[in-house]
């Protein structure tokens, strides 16, 4: 099973971009879809995006389409999510999660979670 650290949180303002990272352990990386999902205060998880084992399909949250990006480097064992024009609704704390495919990844079936990194954007 793979092992998953977020990092590249922060506080930003609206307007702004982040990126986040996510480090995988494990040499079966490349094998496993891999997507994001965020948590605001006092809602449930919801998904932002999900990434094929080749890079070559890429599902997005109607919510973040066309300002964030998900890709992947299979060489690093490293996942990202570039974050664009930043609203005060994304502020979040951000998980990496990993799958069998991009499909059961959109749909919260997850094999491996990270712990999460927090994402704030002031107005």
């Amino acid at each position: 099973q793979v092992q998953l650290g977020e990092s590249g949180g922060g506080l930003v303002q609206a307007g702004d971009s982040l990126r986040l990272s996510c480090a995988a352990s494990g040499r079966t990386f490349s094998s496993y879809a891999m997507g994001w999902f965020r948590q605001a205060p006092g809602k449930d998880r919801e998904f932002v995006t999900a990434i094929s084992w080749s890079g070559g399909t890429t599902y997005y949250a109607d919510s973040v389409k066309g300002r964030f990006t998900i890709s992947r480097d299979n060489a690093k064992n490293m996942v990202y999510l570039q974050m664009n024009s930043l609203k005060p609704e994304d502020t979040a704390v951000y998980s990496c999660a990993a799958g069998v495919n991009p499909t059961k990844v959109r749909v919260g079936q997850i094999a491996s979670w990270g712990q999460g990194t927090q994402v704030t954007v002031s107005s």
